[in-house]
Protein backbone atom coordinates (compact mmCIF):
# COMPACT_ATOMS: atom_id res chain seq x y z
CA UNK A 1 0.00 0.00 0.00
CA UNK A 2 1.43 3.64 -0.87
CA UNK A 3 0.88 5.30 2.40
CA UNK A 4 1.98 8.53 1.18
CA UNK A 5 -0.27 9.07 -1.80
CA UNK A 6 -3.28 10.73 -0.32
CA UNK A 7 -0.30 12.48 2.31
CA UNK A 8 -1.06 15.95 3.57
CA UNK A 9 0.87 18.14 5.60
CA UNK A 10 -0.66 19.37 8.76
CA UNK A 11 1.03 20.81 11.68
CA UNK A 12 -1.07 18.72 14.30
CA UNK A 13 -1.44 15.24 13.65
CA UNK A 14 -3.93 12.83 15.07
CA UNK A 15 -7.07 14.36 15.34
CA UNK A 16 -9.06 14.31 12.32
CA UNK A 17 -12.41 15.89 13.87
CA UNK A 18 -12.77 20.27 14.42
CA UNK A 19 -15.27 21.56 15.97
CA UNK A 20 -16.47 25.37 16.03
CA UNK A 21 -17.84 26.32 19.03
CA UNK A 22 -19.88 29.05 20.46
CA UNK A 23 -18.48 32.07 22.53
CA UNK A 24 -19.56 31.14 26.01
CA UNK A 25 -18.72 30.33 29.56
CA UNK A 26 -20.91 27.95 30.96
CA UNK A 27 -19.71 24.70 32.19
CA UNK A 28 -19.20 21.62 29.87
CA UNK A 29 -20.65 18.27 31.49
CA UNK A 30 -19.47 15.25 29.68
CA UNK A 31 -22.34 14.17 27.20
CA UNK A 32 -21.36 18.02 25.59
CA UNK A 33 -20.11 18.38 22.59
CA UNK A 34 -17.67 20.67 23.89
CA UNK A 35 -16.47 18.45 26.61
CA UNK A 36 -13.28 16.49 25.29
CA UNK A 37 -14.30 13.41 27.47
CA UNK A 38 -17.01 12.94 25.52
CA UNK A 39 -15.66 12.04 22.47
CA UNK A 40 -13.77 8.40 22.18
CA UNK A 41 -11.24 9.61 19.56
CA UNK A 42 -9.07 13.51 19.94
CA UNK A 43 -10.98 16.13 18.61
CA UNK A 44 -9.35 20.34 17.59
CA UNK A 45 -11.51 22.59 18.96
CA UNK A 46 -11.65 26.35 17.62
CA UNK A 47 -14.02 29.14 19.52
CA UNK A 48 -15.92 31.32 17.21
CA UNK A 49 -15.41 34.70 19.02
CA UNK A 50 -18.33 36.81 19.23
CA UNK A 51 -20.84 33.96 17.99
CA UNK A 52 -23.13 34.20 21.44
CA UNK A 53 -26.08 32.24 22.37
CA UNK A 54 -27.75 35.59 21.80
CA UNK A 55 -26.46 36.29 18.02
CA UNK A 56 -26.79 32.64 17.22
CA UNK A 57 -30.39 31.67 18.19
CA UNK A 58 -32.53 34.49 19.39
CA UNK A 59 -30.80 37.38 16.77
CA UNK A 60 -30.51 34.15 13.45
CA UNK A 61 -26.51 34.31 13.42
CA UNK A 62 -27.30 37.26 11.20
CA UNK A 63 -23.96 38.22 9.83
CA UNK A 64 -21.61 35.70 11.59
CA UNK A 65 -20.84 33.67 8.80
CA UNK A 66 -18.06 35.19 7.73
CA UNK A 67 -16.56 34.54 11.37
CA UNK A 68 -17.56 30.45 10.96
CA UNK A 69 -15.58 30.46 7.68
CA UNK A 70 -12.64 31.71 8.78
CA UNK A 71 -12.75 29.86 12.07
CA UNK A 72 -13.44 26.47 10.00
CA UNK A 73 -10.40 27.73 7.64
CA UNK A 74 -8.32 27.90 10.61
CA UNK A 75 -9.06 24.31 11.69
CA UNK A 76 -8.40 22.74 8.03
CA UNK A 77 -5.65 24.61 8.10
CA UNK A 78 -4.53 22.76 11.67
CA UNK A 79 -5.38 19.29 9.88
CA UNK A 80 -8.62 18.04 10.47
CA UNK A 81 -10.41 16.16 8.13
CA UNK A 82 -14.22 17.32 9.09
CA UNK A 83 -16.00 19.40 11.14
CA UNK A 84 -19.06 20.10 13.20
CA UNK A 85 -20.16 22.89 15.09
CA UNK A 86 -21.43 23.11 18.54
CA UNK A 87 -25.05 24.51 18.08
CA UNK A 88 -27.91 23.25 16.00
CA UNK A 89 -29.07 26.29 15.22
CA UNK A 90 -26.36 26.90 12.73
CA UNK A 91 -28.06 23.99 10.57
CA UNK A 92 -28.73 27.31 8.85
CA UNK A 93 -25.06 27.66 7.44
CA UNK A 94 -24.83 24.06 6.38
CA UNK A 95 -24.84 24.70 2.46
CA UNK A 96 -22.35 27.61 3.26
CA UNK A 97 -19.65 26.03 5.23
CA UNK A 98 -20.06 23.11 3.03
CA UNK A 99 -20.10 24.39 -0.23
CA UNK A 100 -16.68 27.22 1.39
CA UNK A 101 -14.53 24.36 3.02
CA UNK A 102 -12.20 22.32 1.67
CA UNK A 103 -13.37 19.18 4.05
CA UNK A 104 -16.87 17.35 5.18
CA UNK A 105 -19.19 19.60 7.28
CA UNK A 106 -21.63 18.51 9.72
CA UNK A 107 -23.58 21.86 10.81
CA UNK A 108 -26.36 20.66 12.89
CA UNK A 109 -27.76 17.66 14.41
CA UNK A 110 -30.92 18.29 12.59
CA UNK A 111 -29.09 16.52 9.30
CA UNK A 112 -30.45 13.50 11.24
CA UNK A 113 -34.26 14.38 10.72
CA UNK A 114 -34.70 13.16 7.13
CA UNK A 115 -32.70 10.17 7.88
CA UNK A 116 -34.30 8.95 10.60
CA UNK A 117 -37.62 9.84 9.27
CA UNK A 118 -36.88 7.23 6.79
CA UNK A 119 -36.72 4.55 9.08
CA UNK A 120 -39.92 4.83 10.82
CA UNK A 121 -43.13 3.57 9.24
CA UNK A 122 -45.55 6.11 7.43
CA UNK A 123 -47.75 6.16 10.44
CA UNK A 124 -44.51 7.73 12.72
CA UNK A 125 -43.14 11.36 13.12
CA UNK A 126 -39.72 12.28 14.29
CA UNK A 127 -39.60 15.16 17.07
CA UNK A 128 -37.04 17.60 17.58
CA UNK A 129 -36.18 18.92 21.14
CA UNK A 130 -34.67 22.16 20.78
CA UNK A 131 -33.00 24.56 23.43
CA UNK A 132 -35.77 27.29 21.89
CA UNK A 133 -38.32 26.13 19.62
CA UNK A 134 -39.76 29.74 18.84
CA UNK A 135 -36.32 30.25 17.41
CA UNK A 136 -36.27 27.21 15.42
CA UNK A 137 -37.38 28.61 11.95
CA UNK A 138 -38.66 27.13 8.86
CA UNK A 139 -35.29 27.50 7.60
CA UNK A 140 -33.52 25.92 10.10
CA UNK A 141 -35.31 22.89 9.85
CA UNK A 142 -35.26 23.42 5.69
CA UNK A 143 -31.43 23.67 5.78
CA UNK A 144 -31.02 20.05 7.53
CA UNK A 145 -33.87 18.78 4.98
CA UNK A 146 -36.71 18.27 7.55
CA UNK A 147 -40.01 18.66 7.41
CA UNK A 148 -41.05 22.37 7.90
CA UNK A 149 -43.91 20.32 10.29
CA UNK A 150 -41.87 18.90 12.55
CA UNK A 151 -43.13 18.66 16.03
CA UNK A 152 -40.84 20.89 17.90
CA UNK A 153 -40.32 21.11 22.03
CA UNK A 154 -38.12 23.03 24.22
CA UNK A 155 -37.43 23.32 27.94
CA UNK A 156 -39.18 26.62 29.03
CA UNK A 157 -37.77 30.20 28.55
CA UNK A 158 -37.38 30.54 31.96
CA UNK A 159 -35.87 27.12 33.03
CA UNK A 160 -32.70 26.40 34.82
CA UNK A 161 -31.39 24.68 31.59
CA UNK A 162 -31.56 27.72 29.22
CA UNK A 163 -31.14 30.30 32.44
CA UNK A 164 -28.01 28.72 33.28
CA UNK A 165 -26.45 28.55 29.62
CA UNK A 166 -27.32 32.14 28.85
CA UNK A 167 -26.15 33.89 31.82
CA UNK A 168 -22.74 31.61 31.91
CA UNK A 169 -23.32 29.89 35.27
CA UNK A 170 -23.63 26.32 36.90
CA UNK A 171 -26.50 24.69 37.31
CA UNK A 172 -27.85 21.24 39.43
CA UNK A 173 -27.42 18.93 37.05
CA UNK A 174 -30.63 16.65 38.12
CA UNK A 175 -32.11 20.02 37.77
CA UNK A 176 -31.37 20.06 34.25
CA UNK A 177 -31.86 16.41 33.68
CA UNK A 178 -35.90 16.94 35.02
CA UNK A 179 -36.27 19.90 32.79
CA UNK A 180 -34.96 18.41 29.61
CA UNK A 181 -37.33 14.95 30.54
CA UNK A 182 -40.46 16.94 31.03
CA UNK A 183 -39.67 19.12 27.86
CA UNK A 184 -39.40 16.12 25.61
CA UNK A 185 -42.65 14.22 27.84
CA UNK A 186 -44.39 17.22 26.40
CA UNK A 187 -43.61 17.07 23.38
CA UNK A 188 -44.33 13.64 22.74
CA UNK A 189 -47.61 14.04 24.74
CA UNK A 190 -48.98 16.60 22.20
CA UNK A 191 -47.66 14.26 19.70
CA UNK A 192 -48.18 11.01 19.80
CA UNK A 193 -47.19 10.24 16.72
CA UNK A 194 -43.25 10.70 17.21
CA UNK A 195 -41.49 7.41 16.66
CA UNK A 196 -38.31 8.90 17.44
CA UNK A 197 -36.50 11.71 18.66
CA UNK A 198 -33.53 14.01 17.51
CA UNK A 199 -31.95 16.72 20.27
CA UNK A 200 -30.73 19.86 18.48
CA UNK A 201 -29.05 21.10 21.32
CA UNK A 202 -25.32 20.15 22.13
CA UNK A 203 -25.77 20.66 25.54
CA UNK A 204 -28.38 18.05 26.31
CA UNK A 205 -27.02 14.66 25.46
CA UNK A 206 -26.02 13.97 28.93
CA UNK A 207 -29.79 13.13 29.02
CA UNK A 208 -30.01 11.45 26.12
CA UNK A 209 -30.04 7.65 27.97
CA UNK A 210 -32.45 9.23 30.36
CA UNK A 211 -34.81 10.20 27.43
CA UNK A 212 -34.69 6.93 25.97
CA UNK A 213 -35.46 5.27 28.91
CA UNK A 214 -38.67 7.77 30.18
CA UNK A 215 -39.89 7.79 26.56
CA UNK A 216 -39.09 4.40 25.46
CA UNK A 217 -38.42 5.04 21.65
CA UNK A 218 -34.59 5.57 19.95
CA UNK A 219 -33.06 9.17 20.78
CA UNK A 220 -30.57 10.54 18.59
CA UNK A 221 -28.38 13.75 19.34
CA UNK A 222 -24.84 15.94 18.16
CA UNK A 223 -23.09 12.78 19.84
CA UNK A 224 -24.79 10.02 17.51
CA UNK A 225 -24.13 12.64 14.53
CA UNK A 226 -20.69 12.96 15.46
CA UNK A 227 -19.59 9.58 15.75
CA UNK A 228 -21.22 8.42 12.70
CA UNK A 229 -19.66 11.05 10.81
CA UNK A 230 -15.95 10.76 12.47
CA UNK A 231 -16.69 7.05 11.36
CA UNK A 232 -15.96 7.92 7.77
CA UNK A 233 -13.32 10.42 8.68
CA UNK A 234 -11.14 7.23 10.30
CA UNK A 235 -13.05 3.81 9.38
CA UNK A 236 -12.22 0.88 11.94
CA UNK A 237 -8.97 -1.50 10.23
CA UNK A 238 -10.07 -5.07 10.32
CA UNK A 239 -7.81 -7.64 10.04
Amino acid sequence: MNVTAHFRARPVAGASLGILVLDTRFPRLPGDIAHARTWPFPVQYKVVRGASIEKVVHRGAEGLLPLFLDAARELVDMGVDGIATSCGFLSIFQKELAEQCPVPVAASSLLQVPLVQRLLPSSRRVGVLTFAAERLSAAHLQASGAPPDTPLGDVPADSEFRRSLQEGRAADPSVLRAEVIAAAQDLVQRHPDIGALVVECTNMPAYSADLREHLGMPVYDIVSLVEWFHAGLQPRRFG
